[in-house]
């Protein structure tokens, strides 16, 4: 929800759209940026029912505007996913079944999940995964905090640190050792820090993988 990954989501859903239609085509896009200082104080405070009145009532704006679905570019902010399409009539495209169902044709069985500390403690983006047959480990609480404050103290701000780097995939080769087959990068910013060329471990990256099946079904 940082503008860092907007970017990204933006240039992906373009991609797609250029590389299936070809020629000058492009993505026809109604972009909702939030103020992400207002979203992470609703976060580090637990107030996800104004988080949700903000997201909500920006859902609706897309919705008036023409838009024929929603895409909520950040894993965490699924946590109010049910609240938001209350508020709306046209669906959302969930970012945890979009990654589930590559999880599922990958067959990964048991992944690692990096991701905010809310998106890796809480139930609601692992039950995704869960109810469709898939076993999720995540970090030990000392490396939870590394996660998560990479996340938001770097990679939020642009900041991308070798350092920080080695951290993440030190945590995803002990989670591999446990018997992780591939690993989620939970958390639409982790894309900016880790690749598939940094590890032998498959990654998943849910920005991509959101972004890709919003352009998909956009030009269906």
């Amino acid at each position: 929800m940082s503008w860092e990954s907007t970017v990204l989501y933006y240039q992906i859903v373009n991609e797609v759209v250029r590389k299936e239609r070809g020629g000058l085509h492009s993505a026809k896009i109604l972009l909702y940026s939030v103020d992400f200082a207002e979203i992470e104080q609703c976060q580090a405070t637990g107030d996800w029912e104004k988080s949700a009145a903000i997201l909500s009532e920006a859902a609706r704006n897309l919705q008036k505007g023409g838009a024929d679905f929603i895409v909520i570019c950040t894993n965490t902010m699924h946590k109010v996913a049910p609240q938001i399409q209350a508020n709306i009539n046209i669906p959302i495209i969930h970012i945890a079944e979009a990654t589930a169902n590559e999880l599922l044709q990958h067959k990964v069985q048991k992944v690692a999940l990096l991701g905010t500390k809310y998106t890796m403690t809480q139930d609601f983006y692992k039950d995704k995964l869960i109810a469709m047959g898939i076993e999720v480990l995540i970090p030990n609480e000392q490396e939870i905090e590394a996660v998560n404050d990479i996340i938001y103290d770097e990679l939020c701000l642009g900041t991308v640190s070798e350092p920080s780097k080695r951290k993440y995939l030190a945590i995803m080769e002990r989670l591999a050792s446990q018997g992780a087959q591939g690993v989620i990068l939970g958390c639409t910013e982790i894309g900016l820090l880790i690749h598939q060329e940094d590890t032998s471990l498959p990654v998943f990256d849910t920005t991509r993988i959101h972004a890709e099946k919003a352009a998909m079904f956009a030009m269906k």
